[in-house]
């Protein structure tokens, strides 16, 4: 999806020439410096931190509410397992919630999963979709809980007029290879509270008490770990960024064109879409009224040479596939292991959210390419009428 080119073989050279590949001990000042500043202006917060993966942008963000062993934190059944694992890290436990036709948190299984230990709703915004972030926030208040935005697929969206990640709490961001744009492998925090940016820069640093920014910290240093990004990765991100608005556009343009073209074109509809305007664009989600009819629609397009396929294949990013939460194995050690540090019983089965693995089973994607000419792109769009039209 992403798109590189010679500007990255440029900052990357310029990073290697400079022999300053460390962010800090001399590399103050430098790409990631620049580059937490710019992401915190692109995405319309105070204070942003760059990180090795979205997982550890999920984990600090944790660690910067608080949230420890008792607390239970709920994710969606359907998101890369990566967003249950970070509660597990912090000592919490995932409680799994319902996604519904729009493919995100289904607010209403949100407010039944809801319990006095519940401290946070991660609402995932699943390949770029918005989650419908003001339910998510009117039941965030209404229970005195915080909101960590999972926006590691949907770099650069919005709802509402505001970039996500910037409307709740805090917001993870994913860098790697299959994202939006990429540095291979980073992530970054954002958040406008300061608290949690101070906790989640000395979590995501064990020397953060070396750094210069140490005396203008106002939250008492504690044991980190290390996901501090390195200044070839922020230099990369850097370009990424100035492109990522371009991307956005040409990939909703894309999505657009798919939607007018194939409306009434066959037997499935779109899933529906919280912020039109603020989705990325990158996946044409269609619903079909049953799973064989979308399964015909896949082979067809198998046939056609057209990449199509569907979430409920997906692998790790299906609860029934995330052995390790379903077993209630979430450390290498019993007495780190959060199943063992709450005194409720906590059950989970591989048919617990049916809602989200028949949504998931009738759903198949269209992906678009903002690179991609406009001849291919009709090209596609008709052969997938034809696909449509046999089934």
């Amino acid at each position: 999806m992403y798109i590189i080119d010679k500007e990255e073989v440029d900052a990357v050279q310029r990073v290697i020439e400079s022999k300053q590949l460390f962010r800090y001990r001399g590399g103050e000042g430098g790409e990631t410096d620049h580059f937490e500043k710019e992401w915190a202006e692109k995405i319309g917060v105070t204070y942003a931190v760059a990180v090795t993966s979205g997982t550890a942008a999920l984990i600090s963000g944790l660690v910067g509410m608080g949230i420890g062993p008792g607390d239970e934190v709920i994710v969606p059944a359907y998101t890369f397992m990566a967003t249950a694992l970070a509660p597990l890290a912090v000592g919490a436990v995932p409680i799994l919630s319902e996604v519904d036709e729009s493919l995100t948190l289904d607010p209403e299984d949100v407010e039944r999963k809801i319990t006095p230990r519940t401290k946070v709703i991660i609402p995932v915004h699943m390949v770029g979709l918005p989650s419908n972030m003001d339910a998510m926030m009117e039941i965030a208040a209404k229970h005195d809980l915080q909101v960590l935005e999972d926006a590691c697929q949907a770099d650069g969206g919005a709802y509402g007029g505001k970039r996500l990640g910037a409307i709740g709490h805090a917001g993870a961001f994913s860098f790697n290879h299959f994202k939006i744009i990429t540095c291979g492998e980073g992530g970054a925090l954002v958040t406008d509270d300061r608290e949690i940016y101070e906790r989640a820069l000395i979590f995501h640093d064990g020397g953060c008490s070396f750094r210069d920014h140490a005396p203008s910290m106002q939250t008492p240093f504690f044991a980190g770990w290390n996901f501090r990004i390195n200044e070839i990765l922020s230099a990369i991100l850097r370009v990424q960024t100035t492109r990522l608005d371009g991307m956005l556009e040409a990939m909703l343009t894309e999505k657009r064109t798919m939607i007018a073209a194939l409306n009434d074109a066959g037997p499935f509809t779109f899933n529906p879409i919280h912020d039109v305007e603020g989705d990325c664009g990158t996946t044409l989600a269609l619903l079909f009224d049953d799973e064989p009819t979308m399964r015909r629609f896949l082979a067809g397009c198998d046939e056609a040479e057209v990449r199509a396929d569907t979430p409920i294949d997906s692998g790790r990013h299906v609860y029934t596939n995330w052995d390790v939460v379903l077993n209630q194995r979430g450390s290498h050690n019993p007495a780190f292991d959060a199943y063992n540090l709450t005194d409720v019983e906590v059950e989970y089965s591989q048919d617990m959210c049916p809602r989200t693995l028949d949504v998931l089973s009738r759903t198949a994607y269209l992906y678009t390419d903002p690179a991609r000419p406009r001849e291919e792109l009709d090209r596609l769009i008709e052969t997938v009428q034809r696909v449509a039209e046999q089934l």
